[in-house]
């Protein structure tokens, strides 16, 4: 290989994966509280703790009191699932996908669940027609795909007097942008993302709606234990107020305080969003300055600012593999190549953990990495 220049100065936190996702800045597990660590869920300090979590989570998030919120098994997917499971079957149903994450709920909805739905599809860098979505349908939706950098623009598309009820995987959208909660009735997501948490745990967010359908349907199929939300037609409200169906992982809950607490001192849901768009920016400045660098999401207004997806100038699967290699060798990019779905291409968090100083170090990494391969 000819010899390079390498870049004199690397990202401080080299940590641009989309999940998991970069820790908050400051972050050390010795800062983490460790009284609920040992004791039981229930016990009352185990209890307090999660409940803490919750009203934290309903804090940052600006929720209202309309809205539940429980900490459920099996990350973003479990809740999302858990969510199908129990509430489907009521009415028809439809689903969008314009990612890899969509493309499952639709495989759970039609081939597991059997409901046979409507699917509004659009590719890798698109989003449907969402003006053609019919809402005396139950509508399942990912606000902001992860693997494709798409988002939904607004919430202007749903309507206030909706017939079906709405179904958003925020995983990677929640913390980041203004979500209209009068227009969502489920929602979930993971620790792992903008909080930059640990995994294996999701959240669970129900509106009334979801609730009223919950308690009046009863679903075709069996639920397994970790699926079942109602005992004797009424809703387990205790799930929404930290007792756990399943035993969670204290530690994994201390993490998520921290860094709901972080977010706190930022001043909240404005402070997580305001870091988010400016890492946003400094990366969009560095693909407007190269030729050979673009956006999956070509139309600004459907441009994820978190999971945010980059193609590269006649690459393929094995020059990203060795592109994100080299970066990662070198200490400077780690976990940049896109999702294994999705076009050869890069992403890059660029989340409210991630250090806008360390977006705009990337930028001469890039360079370098793709000079190193287009010369060797």
């Amino acid at each position: 290989m000819t010899a390079i220049t390498v870049p004199a100065r690397k990202p401080a936190r080299p940590f641009f994966s989309s999940g998991p996702c970069a820790k908050p800045p400051g972050y050390s597990p010795d800062e983490l509280a460790t009284e609920s660590l040992g004791r039981s869920h229930r016990a009352k300090i185990g209890k307090a703790r999660l409940a803490y979590c919750i009203d934290l989570m309903r804090e940052v998030l600006q929720l209202p009191d309309t809205h539940r919120i429980g900490i459920v098994p099996g990350s973003d997917t479990g809740a999302f699932e858990m969510a199908m499971w129990t509430m489907l079957g009521a009415r028809p149903v439809t689903t969008l996908a314009w990612e890899s994450f969509g493309e499952g709920w639709v495989t759970d909805v039609a081939k597991q669940l059997k409901l046979d739905p409507t699917i509004l599809r659009a590719g890798y860098g698109q989003i449907p027609d969402l003006s053609q979505v019919d809402w005396s349908h139950d509508v399942l939706f990912t606000w902001n795909g992860t693997t494709s950098g798409v988002r939904v623009p607004n919430g202007d598309w749903i309507p206030a007097d909706r017939e079906g009820l709405s179904f958003a995987d925020a995983t990677s959208a929640v913390f980041a942008y203004d979500i209209p909660w009068d227009k969502i009735d489920v929602a979930t997501f993971s620790w792992q993302k903008v909080l930059g948490g640990e995994g294996a745990h999701g959240v669970l967010i129900l509106g009334p709606r979801a609730v009223e359908r919950l308690e009046s349907h009863a679903p075709a199929w069996p639920l397994p234990k970790v699926f079942r939300l109602t005992k004797g037609g009424k809703l387990s409200e205790g799930i929404f107020k930290g007792e756990t169906i399943n035993t969670p992982s204290m530690l994994a809950v201390e993490d998520a305080i921290w860094a709901l607490e972080w977010a706190k001192g930022l001043g909240g849901l404005e402070g997580l969003k305001a870091r988010s768009d400016a890492n946003a920016a400094a990366l969009d400045k560095i693909v407007a300055e190269r030729d050979w660098l673009g956006h999956l999401a070509e139309d600004e207004s459907i441009r994820s600012r978190t999971s945010v997806c980059l193609t590269v100038e006649g690459a393929d699967t094995d020059f990203i593999k060795a592109f994100a290699g080299l970066l990662e060798k070198e200490g400077a990019a780690y976990d940049i190549a896109g999702y294994r779905d999705a076009p050869a291409g890069l992403r890059i968090w660029c989340g409210a953990t991630v250090d806008t100083a360390d977006i705009e170090a990337l930028g001469p990494w890039l360079d370098w990495a793709w000079v190193s391969l287009k010369v060797a």
